[in-house]
């Protein structure tokens, strides 16, 4: 069956395009009329001809480059700023000087803008601000003099084309935003729906096949029991058990583009770990699992050694109670900790057992379990009664300033 994939597009800049291929149009038209009106009044108006020709040509033949993002390129946007740059320094050239001093406009006139404004829709503010100090450089040394409408025409133009940008850039965080969360309800709703199907199908005859091959025996009592191991990891799979499925959202020519990609286990080397992926594994027809439905988010280190002091826990379990013990993982996320609790069915730890453990060197206990938890800034407490099973309660702070010694304890100790 052929993969397909959903892309879901959402933009709030097509708009924005739009609005400045058009202004860029009607603001070419505006600077050749004024030109018209006034042709009489200037110096060299051969000059001025020449100029509005290559603009003219140049807003008509570059519309495509300003319909999106994707078609305005650096290159473009330095080329048309360098067009519009071209025809405020080529001002004093073309137009009578009485007229430039007294604060007449440049051959480009207010097409300048959309030049500008190019650079805010597809750069954001800091794009916009760059654009619009050379504009304003241009400007000053055409006039020769700082003039007060000069001044307040460059500030208006700044201003307005930071403020768009900013805005660009916030639309755009929205559109990323909006983007994940209706990907993720729909990732939600896909998982229910295979949750269902395969709770009504293979669940249940893996279950069956598990409690006939307990009643026949042999080695059909073999099969129940894989059978029942695989019922567990599906279960703990179609429940949430693993890290999901990640959104990431791109910027491209129609807007936000979410797609569906892989992610490794965790957010990266620095990003938080979901505990619950660490502690799937060891969930089987011997260990029941019980988590809760949304992501245990750890720092990876602090992740990595609580899971080992789970699996430490563990394997003193098939050590001291047998390999067909059956034992019980609950976890439980608490605004400032993490606590998961280890329980078994076994007869208990005699009273001072523990002591006499380490006074022989098997530090199993002292090592893999208590000192993993105190290196993050946790406890680890034990709890025994004779006759009742023993009970493991580790509890780990959300927020530590890191493990020392992780990786080679929990090997090198002696489980007791």
């Amino acid at each position: 069956m052929a993969r397909r994939e959903r892309v879901m597009r959402m933009s709030v800049e097509l708009p924005l395009w739009r609005a400045l291929a058009g202004y860029r149009v009607l603001t070419m038209l505006y600077a050749i009329g004024f030109f018209a009106t006034a042709y009489s009044g200037f110096a060299r108006p051969w000059l001025a001809v020449a100029y509005y020709a290559v603009l003219f040509v140049w807003t008509l033949a570059t519309l495509p480059k300003v319909t999106n993002a994707a078609n305005c390129t650096k290159r473009f946007l330095a080329a048309d700023l360098t067009v519009a740059l071209t025809g405020i320094l080529l001002t004093p050239f073309a137009d009578a000087h009485e007229r430039v001093m007294d604060g007449g406009p440049t051959l480009p006139s207010i097409w300048t803008a959309g030049s500008v404004l190019a650079f805010a829709i597809k750069g954001g503010w800091r794009w916009a601000a760059v654009a619009s100090t050379l504009v304003a450089v241009a400007n000053l040394v055409e006039r020769g003099t700082p003039a007060r409408d000069t001044v307040h025409n460059v500030v208006l133009v700044w201003v307005a084309s930071i403020a768009i940008g900013y805005v660009v850039e916030v639309a755009r965080a929205s559109e990323r935003t909006l983007a994940r969360a209706l990907e993720i309800e729909a990732a939600t709703r896909e998982r229910e729906r295979l949750a269902r199907d395969i709770h009504d199908s293979v669940l249940q005859v893996l279950a069956m096949v598990q409690r006939r091959g307990a009643v026949i025996g042999g080695e059909a009592a073999e099969l129940g029991r894989l059978a029942g191991e695989q019922e567990v990891a599906l279960r703990t799979l179609v429940s949430g058990g693993l890290v999901p499925v990640s959104r990431v959202s791109e910027d491209a020519a129609e807007g936000a583009v979410v797609r569906m990609v892989e992610e490794p286990e965790g957010a990266g080397p620095d990003g938080p770990v979901d505990l619950r992926a660490l502690l799937a594994p060891y969930a089987g027809s011997l260990v029941n699992l019980a988590e809760p439905g949304a992501p245990v988010l750890l720092a990876p280190a602090a992740a990595r050694e609580l899971a080992a002091a789970v699996g430490a826990a563990l394997d003193n379990v098939r050590e001291h109670v047998g390999e067909q013990a059956r034992a019980w993982i609950l976890v439980e996320d608490e605004p400032d900790e993490v606590i998961v609790t280890v329980r078994d069915e076994g007869p208990g730890i005699p009273d001072g057992r523990l002591a006499e453990a380490e006074g022989e060197g098997r530090l199993g206990v002292a090592l893999s379990i208590r000192g993993r938890l105190r290196d993050l800034g946790g406890t680890a407490e034990l709890i025994s009664v004779p006759g009742q099973g023993t009970e493991v309660e580790l509890k780990a702070p959300k927020k530590t300033a890191g493990t020392r010694g992780t990786g080679a304890r929990g090997k090198a100790a002696d489980h007791e």
